[in-house]
């Protein structure tokens, strides 16, 4: 899979630390290179006190030059929900027929950018159901469902399998 490009979207604070780095993990054991994107640059951090470093700012994000996308969860991310720059670039992926994809509460993002309207879906639980259902989503409750070149996941245990079904779609 040499070659490969994943941009993943993470809040600057508060992401969920194995939805970043288990599903980052099992992309890059697939051989798929991974940027890491956020609001700003610097040092972000996760709920869990993981630390990493984002390279690149929403504003710089050019989606054409990766094959999927991917919007890392946790409580952190509810920035995103709304935020211009966040669903132009889910939309402008899903538009470009990229791989799209969240995990956790970021399925809402996608939602929110019109990405699901018509799609089988997954997300964590509770109130986040109810979001994407009211922007035309099928919610399934599976861990990870796949729908075409959407991939959604349900949280933290399933960043893995998050992971490999990703890296599967991108294998084409």
């Amino acid at each position: 899979m040499t070659g490969k490009r994943v941009l993943m979207v993470i809040a600057p604070e508060n992401f969920r630390d194995e939805e970043l780095l288990h599903t980052k993990d099992e992309l890059e054991r697939a051989g798929v290179n991974t940027t890491i994107a956020s609001s700003k640059t610097g040092e972000a951090k996760g709920k869990l006190g993981a630390r990493v470093n984002v390279t690149l700012k929403l504003d710089q994000v050019n989606v054409g030059d990766y094959d999927a996308v991917i919007f890392v969860g946790g409580p952190g991310s509810e920035v995103y929900f709304n935020d211009r720059q966040a669903l132009s670039i889910a939309g402008g992926a899903f538009k470009k027929g990229k791989v799209t994809c969240a995990i956790c509460i970021a399925p809402v993002i996608l939602a929110n950018a019109g990405v699901l309207k018509g799609k089988r879906a997954t997300v964590w639980n509770g109130e986040y159901i109810e979001k994407i259902e009211s922007k035309g989503a099928t919610y399934t409750g599976k861990r990870v469902e796949v729908d075409g070149n959407v991939i959604t996941a349900d949280g933290p245990a399933a960043a893995r399998e998050f992971g490999r079904a990703i890296a599967k779609a991108i294998k084409g």
